[in-house]
């Protein structure tokens, strides 16, 4: 008889109605290759952004929540991890013997470190959360050096920034990583958060940067950084 074969992420994520899936984005096929060699280990993983439909665009922070789809697929998908979500908004009411909810406002980086001082250091973090270019750098510079060896650390709607929230004349995330590529050495137009950035250079032993759908024609998407 032949045996079932378990689901891969990107399944999880339509079943479960993430845009992470194949109807949208379809960063689950980049993060199943990526994450399979995880999948039964008891890793720390940390997600930031649980829900589409925050104040980036526009809606209170204190909505009402009802629901956090990669949550669950993450739950699904790594049987033996603890799982920690990090929002503006609450979602402490979503209960789980494997999750621990953070709130953080991703404008302020006490808070953020606040956030990496109260979990074991993670072995993968996703940026899902607001996509404002100082929002993502904030958390990059208070969480990657958190991260374990070995680790990875994923930003992903790297071209898309919500216009209440980013700041005019920030350099973009993705340029900012670029410019890591293409230089060895990160670039910012404030030359405080470029210094802090480069000082980081020596834990970072690769970066990838892809385009929307993984088509090179299109604008960069997503990032993953390995954790020398």
């Amino acid at each position: 008889m032949m045996k079932t074969k378990a689901e891969n992420l990107t399944d999880l994520a339509d079943r479960y109605g993430s845009d992470k899936g194949s109807t949208k984005h379809r960063y689950t096929e980049l993060y199943h290759m990526l994450f399979h060699p995880y999948r039964q280990r008891k890793i720390t993983f940390l997600e930031m952004g649980l829900l589409i439909g925050g104040p980036e665009h526009g809606v209170d922070k204190d909505r009402e929540t009802n629901d956090c789809p990669s949550i669950r697929m993450w739950l699904e998908y790594f049987p033996k991890a603890e799982i920690h979500g990090l929002d503006v908004s609450d979602f402490s009411w979503f209960e789980h013997d494997r999750f621990t909810f953070h709130r953080c406002d991703m404008d302020v980086r006490e808070e953020i470190a606040k956030v990496a001082g109260e979990m074991p250091a993670p072995d993968i973090i996703i940026d899902d959360a607001s996509h404002a270019s100082h929002h993502q750098q904030n958390a990059f510079l208070e969480l990657f050096p958190k991260l374990v060896s070995g680790g990875l650390y994923i930003i992903e709607d790297l071209r898309w920034q919500p216009k209440p929230y980013e700041k005019p004349g920030i350099t973009k995330t993705a340029a900012l990583f670029r410019s890591f590529q293409n230089d060895r050495r990160f670039s910012h137009s404030d030359p405080a958060v470029a210094e802090e950035f480069n000082a980081l250079i020596p834990e970072i032993s690769a970066c990838i940067v892809e385009p929307v759908r993984y088509q090179k024609h299109r604008r960069d998407q997503v990032a993953v950084i390995h954790k020398r």
